[in-house]
């Protein structure tokens, strides 16, 4: 098995993605409680455009268990899933688990952004975008303005006379 699934992975990799996906379908047949599986098939899915379709994989994955790298991937992906099928509470959700869990990921805190718009809350979308934004830049332009943006991230729509 673990042959296999290397193999799949290389496939994926290499940019032969149905390959890869028709590879860990079989692997998810022959082992569906295997949560690696399952997410490696749900990753599979998703770079084929089936989002639908890579829901169920991603749930078994973190339902089952995975080590910690994987489950912080995993719950990206599932949360990003959700949202692109315009499933935004089970997205909203997801990211939030996942920002519990590792609350330094700014990949969680970017892609929960993007949920946060698609629910109309776009003061928090924007002030988490320019947290991330001023916490993790080199530009020294940008920098220069950190303790302002910070300032204003919370009070986008506080009007000063």
């Amino acid at each position: 098995m673990v042959k296999e699934l290397d193999q799949a992975i290389a496939l994926r990799k290499n940019g032969s993605y149905k390959q890869s996906n028709e590879l860990l379908m079989e692997l998810v047949k022959e082992y569906p409680n295997d949560a690696s599986i399952n997410y490696q098939c749900a990753w599979s899915c998703d770079i084929l455009g089936e989002e639908a379709k890579a829901v169920p994989f991603y749930e078994k994955a973190i339902q089952i268990g995975l080590p910690s790298e994987d489950l912080q991937e995993a719950l990206l992906g599932l949360g990003s899933t959700y949202r692109t099928l315009g499933d935004y509470e089970k997205s909203k959700s997801t990211f939030e688990k996942g920002m519990d869990l590792f609350p330094e990921s700014r990949a969680l805190h970017t892609f929960y952004a993007m949920t946060l718009y698609n629910l109309n809350e776009h003061s928090k979308a924007m002030e988490l975008l320019l947290k991330c934004l001023t916490d993790t830049t080199n530009d020294q332009e940008i920098l220069s303005y950190k303790k302002a943006i910070d300032f204003y991230s919370t009070q986008l729509d506080e009007v000063w006379k």
